[in-house]
């Protein structure tokens, strides 16, 4: 069936397939998940579901989030706009006010005969956001991203967090509410978590569809790695916390501007971090090893539902996609957590298979970003280009899942908002990031420039001693179209 699907693909008039020859979409959508797996040459990271998953399909070294925080970069992916198309740059950002008449992801296949659910972090739900209703065929099915087993962790109260992810209202302003614990590690079922809950409901959702004539697009999203580093102890008991990797670089980037920089933030909503100050090398350790620890958890319940789908024999004609919504610092310069247009922060892992399109056990260094996998998917699956009415920012990518040595576009492109706009390029060798409002002059712009392949570790702006290569690389973001104010 997939012969015919392909048919498809390298002829633009062609008719759209049948229902019955439709592939399935499963979506493993991953919250705050740098490439700290097993199959991106981490050599601590216990992940052996998706390093197997990996295996089969076609791992993207070299992808990026189009801005690194969880909201917008959930509207970039269903939407196939970048925040600076659609002004979407906040948390509380509202899709249906800013877009009424957008057709995300999952309407698009609706709208082409699938039956679209979503379980789990798959919209960002919290900070005044409830999600996309009319995405999904059926309601949505909700749970935690910041809960607790243990009561030390919380002393009873409901944490700043908790009422942020819940949005719940108290009556008092959120920072008067107690912090909850950075981290619990309780002899626990995984189902005592909502990654645990969610794997099980999205494991009877895969049996539901093998018994139905519609093709499924079936969003998984999982909460863990974010905070609170909440996982269940067998996780934790996987990693000696002497060996973990700590950060190396300590510092901003020399001559960087003070603009691009962050200190604290989300990271001291939780105890026992400290609310102002810095995150000393013990307290470092054991923040890291609950991030490992709740990748591991949640490789674990990724791997139950992708071990449902191969043994349902869905796995023959179901592309698979796993996404992280964007990276996460782990004391490097010494910041934690996101919202940056460093590395850390927007580096993503991107995996795909797609029966007889990808081949097992390769990779790719076409440099990706997330607005690419809404054209992607519809071109995957026979469905027409898709043409908005929002904009369609990104490129497909299917002639590299055919020939990973195959290039669609010459770099990433993504944005974050901190007083000023910073609006960023990534190719394979650099990053620039441009910070500057619209109307600002373009003389007055602060320049940032990282060379990945002599400085990875992003310890010098180089923009001030490499003019041309600056000069070469504006250039190329100035082909973007001027953005949306925020």
């Amino acid at each position: 069936m997939f012969a015919n699907r392909l048919i498809a693909l390298l002829l633009p008039f062609a008719a759209p397939l049948p229902a019955a020859e439709k592939p399935n979409v499963l979506l493993i959508l991953v919250d705050d998940l740098k490439p700290t797996l097993g199959c991106y040459g981490d050599p601590v990271a216990k992940t052996p579901a998706l390093d197997r998953f990996a295996a089969s399909g076609l791992r993207f070294d070299l992808a990026y989030c189009n801005q690194a925080v969880c909201a917008p970069s959930r509207f970039t992916y269903m939407l196939g706009s970048r925040s600076t198309s659609t002004g979407l740059y906040g948390l509380g950002s509202q899709l249906r006010e800013a877009l009424p008449d957008a057709v995300t992801l999952p309407q698009y296949f609706r709208r082409h005969g699938y039956k679209a659910e979503s379980l789990g972090k798959i919209y960002h739900i919290g900070h005044g956001n409830h999600g996309d209703p009319e995405s999904w065929s059926v309601p949505h099915f909700k749970d935690a991203v910041v809960e607790y087993v243990l009561p030390e962790s919380t002393g009873g109260k409901l944490t700043r967090e908790e009422a942020y992810f819940n949005n719940a209202r108290t009556g008092v302003p959120n920072r008067e509410l107690p912090r909850g614990a950075a981290w619990e590690a309780p002899e626990a079922a995984d189902e005592a978590y909502a990654d645990g809950r969610v794997a099980a409901e999205a494991i009877r959702r895969l049996r539901a569809a093998a018994e139905a004539d519609t093709p499924f697009f079936i969003a998984v999203g999982f909460a863990r790695p974010h905070l609170p580093f909440t996982a269940p102890k067998k996780y934790w008991d996987l990693y000696d916390p002497a060996k973990l990797p700590m950060p190396e670089v300590l510092e901003f980037p020399a001559d960087s501007p003070a603009v691009a920089h962050k200190r604290g933030g989300e990271i001291n909503q939780y105890k026992p971090v400290p609310e102002r100050g810095t995150i000393g090398p013990a307290l470092s350790r054991q923040l890291i090893h609950g991030y490992y620890a709740s990748t591991s958890y949640m490789d674990a319940q990724a791997g139950k539902v992708l071990d449902e789908l191969r043994r349902l024999e869905l796995d023959r004609n179901t592309i698979v996609v796993l996404w992280g919504d964007h990276g996460f610092h782990l004391g490097d310069h010494r910041i934690w957590t996101k919202h940056t247009n460093y590395e850390q922060a927007n580096r993503i892992p991107l995996v795909i298979r797609a029966p007889g399109v990808t081949r097992s056990g390769t990779s790719t260094r076409q440099v990706a970003e997330t607005v690419d996998l809404y054209p992607t998917l519809a071109a995957l699956a026979g469905l027409p280009a898709p043409d908005g009415p929002q904009p369609i920012d990104g490129d497909n990518l299917v002639p590299v899942l055919e020939d990973p040595s195959a290039r669609v576009s010459d770099h990433a492109y993504h944005a974050y908002p901190r007083g000023k706009l910073g609006r960023a390029i990534r190719t394979e060798r650099y990053r620039l990031v441009e910070w500057r409002n619209p109307g600002t002059p373009a003389d007055r712009a602060e320049i940032e420039l990282y060379d990945y392949l002599e400085d990875p570790h992003e310890t010098r702006n180089h923009a001030a001693g490499r003019p041309e290569v600056v000069r070469q690389l504006r250039a190329i973001l100035n082909r973007h179209p001027r953005p949306k104010r925020q």
